[in-house]
């Protein structure tokens, strides 16, 4: 459960001390390319010490790593299963239409449902966080997505961390925060999720402070349809800079990728987005695993990356 940010977190609009020496040491040896995020490994099901280390680096300075792993297109679910534990992540979230063992099979698919939810079709996928429309107590935290098939054009990835777009509107204006931890900023109503379950109105911040993990979480979706956000000129005002600022193309700290066979993402529930794309004219169609926890990963929350703050 999210609570209310301590005195002392930099995440405190009251401590701008604790901010700065946060935010100098966040910054200082950021990634900045894509390719910095990536790191070699043999097999997720197996990690060696050493592997591990390198993808927990990723993980503590970015909430988010790539790995390439030499399994290829191996179809095996362990994979992106058997990462995830040994990163914490154990709590699924069997959202609507995921597979019978919690992990959801994202390629084109034309039957029942399938193709009235975009996941399932080639179309692109603006900004946003996996499960924005769960409520606050089922909020997704840990996310890892496995490639089986690649596209055969196009189907890349925009990565942003969280705590990057954080810095990004405080530094701008830390009365963009203040609107964004609000507990009623964005509401999605009644109705459907985002693959068809039937859920209830959810209410909530995008930013808010989860004293469990010691962490910044982020919730957030830049689709215009059943979103519901609230109506006063400060707020539209921050969505409308949020918005722009995803998009721009002068944003730092933004990252593109594309996944091949045996490449993953673990992360942090980082925002992303997917663009078009088109299957290969022959052979599998693009086939990504797609696994979404309630947990966190494992020794990235804030006083555990940096004690010394």
């Amino acid at each position: 459960m999210s609570s209310e940010v301590p005195p002392g977190s930099p995440f405190d609009l009251h401590n701008e001390a604790a901010y700065r020496r946060w935010r100098d040491a966040k910054l200082t040896d950021y990634p900045q390319r894509a390719e910095q995020l990536i790191v070699e490994v043999r097999d997720p099901r197996a990690l060696s010490d050493g592997e591990v280390a390198a993808l927990q680096q990723r993980l503590r300075k970015a909430n988010m790593v790539i790995y390439a792993a030499a399994t290829g297109d191996d179809p095996d679910k362990a994979i992106p299963r058997e990462l995830g534990r040994r990163f914490g992540l154990v709590h699924l979230d069997s959202n609507y239409l995921a597979d019978d063992d919690g992990i959801t099979s994202l390629t084109v698919n034309p039957e029942g449902e399938h193709p009235n939810y975009i996941p399932y079709t080639n179309k692109p996928i603006k900004w946003h966080t996996d499960g924005y429309y769960n409520t606050a107590a089922k909020q997704i935290r840990g996310l890892i997505l496995h490639c089986v098939h690649a596209a055969g054009a196009g189907g890349d990835n925009g990565l942003i961390d969280p705590e990057i777009a954080y810095i990004l509107l405080r530094d701008e204006n830390p009365d963009f925060i203040r609107v964004l931890m609000r507990g009623d900023v964005m509401t999605i109503p009644p109705g459907k999720d985002g693959e068809g379950g039937e859920r209830d109105a959810a209410s909530g911040p995008v930013f808010s402070y989860d004293a469990a993990s010691d962490s910044l979480h982020m919730r957030y979706t830049a689709r215009k349809r059943n979103i519901e956000w609230s109506q006063d000129s400060m707020t539209q005002d921050t969505v409308a800079f949020l918005e722009q600022l995803l998009d721009s193309a002068n944003m730092p700290y933004r990252f593109r990728a594309r996944l091949e066979p045996g490449m993953g993402l673990l992360c942090n529930n980082v925002l992303h987005d997917r663009s078009g794309f088109t299957d290969p004219a022959e052979g599998e169609r693009r086939l990504l695993y797609r696994a979404r926890y309630f947990d966190r990963v494992a020794g990235t929350g804030l006083r555990q990356v940096y004690p010394q703050l």
